[in-house]
């Protein structure tokens, strides 16, 4: 019984811990990729660290390379003046140089090695973080437009709130239209509004002076002040 009580309480926690997975997945999948987003920010870094080392690699053999051409033409010419001392030294430096540069090249054989596999990791691991982060943002339009469905087909605060924005839009539409109107007539009935009115429409016929300046009097001045020709 004890047993069976064990399995049945683990059963419910396995199925509770999924259930609490499926309600918060979104959640997860951010964390997860920004998990992700981490481990291949790490792999760049080692990248980027083993290209310098086997830049470093390059740098030591060049110059093995150039000192042992250079003692290779002093040994020489020590060897012909009969210093076979001092041409023995420089062999026996030259022997070194040839070692110091074998195992730069033993070092660069394996730098290439690992730089070709973080190149391919970090490469096949970014197409998957994007293609990951298209995924999420489909997701999350998804589960977006699924809310919105839920609270428009079973959610009576969400169907209040739309009827009285709508509500609120319609006086306020109102308001507007009430305050226009009111606009319209009170210049048809304040006097000195009407009165200036009748006036401008009267001088635009050329009865009495205009009103305020038009621009067929400004060019009949400046006309006028033009030099005689």
């Amino acid at each position: 019984m004890f047993k069976t009580f064990v399995t049945f309480f683990r059963g419910a926690f396995h199925a509770s811990v999924e259930t609490l997975a499926d309600r918060n997945a979104l959640t997860l999948l951010d964390q997860q990729m920004r998990d992700c987003g981490g481990a291949i920010d790490r792999a760049r870094q080692s990248l980027a660290l083993a290209l310098a080392q086997d830049h470093a690699e390059t740098r030591r053999r060049d110059a093995a390379a150039a000192r042992i051409s250079d003692l290779e033409a002093r040994v020489v010419a020590a060897l012909a003046a009969g210093q076979n001392e001092i041409a023995h030294e420089g062999a026996q430096t030259i022997a070194d140089l040839e070692a110091e540069a074998a195992g730069a090249d033993t070092a660069k054989t394996l730098f290439a090695k690992e730089i070709e596999r973080l190149r391919l990791y970090v490469a096949q691991a970014e197409a998957r973080l994007a293609e990951l982060d298209r995924g999420r943002r489909i997701a999350r339009a998804a589960e977006s437009v699924r809310v919105l469905r839920d609270a428009a087909s079973g959610g009576q605060p969400f169907q209040a709130n739309l009827t009285e924005a709508e509500a609120t839009l319609r006086r306020l539409r109102d308001s507007q239209l009430e305050a226009e109107s009111a606009e319209t007539f009170l210049s048809q009935i304040d006097p000195s509004s009407r009165s200036r009115l009748i006036a401008e429409k009267l001088a635009a016929e050329g009865f009495g002076p205009r009103l305020r300046p038009a621009a067929e009097d400004v060019l009949a001045r400046l006309t006028r002040a033009l030099p005689a020709a």
